[in-house]
């Protein structure tokens, strides 16, 4: 939740394990637009330790959510890439729904991310 903008009022309402296995379900509580709550389940399903896991939507907003974390050790640090694939309801409505506002949305969630992240861990020597 520290990693992603603060207007989404992001919180994790499951408790997690410090180590993500394939199986484990994470529930969140989410406020994607117009400050509306809805509950988000995730899937952990798959895992190779140290190099990446990806999570897919069970439940929630999206029609389909499919997110790959991949971390790399480069010098000097851990270069960390993300790759989602998503889906809204409402087939061509949804569509237009996207293309105006969630992928605006999305795009500005993984900026902050990155911000967040430079911000914790990028070294300025």
């Amino acid at each position: 939740a520290r990693i992603t903008p603060p207007s989404l009022g992001f919180r994790v309402i499951s408790d997690v394990p410090d180590d993500v296995y394939p199986g484990l379900m994470i529930t969140y509580r989410v406020r994607p637009l117009f400050n509306i709550p809805v509950t988000w389940v995730t899937e952990i399903t798959h895992v190779a330790s140290g190099e990446r896991f990806v999570d897919e939507q069970r439940a929630g907003p999206y029609a389909m959510w499919h997110h790959e974390h991949h971390f790399r050790d480069i010098p000097g640090g851990t270069e960390i890439r993300d790759i989602v694939h998503y889906a809204l309801p409402g087939g061509p409505i949804g569509d237009v729904i996207n293309e105006r506002v969630v992928a605006k949305k999305v795009a500005e969630i993984f900026r902050h991310r990155r911000q967040v992240l430079e911000d914790l861990f990028v070294s300025t020597i």
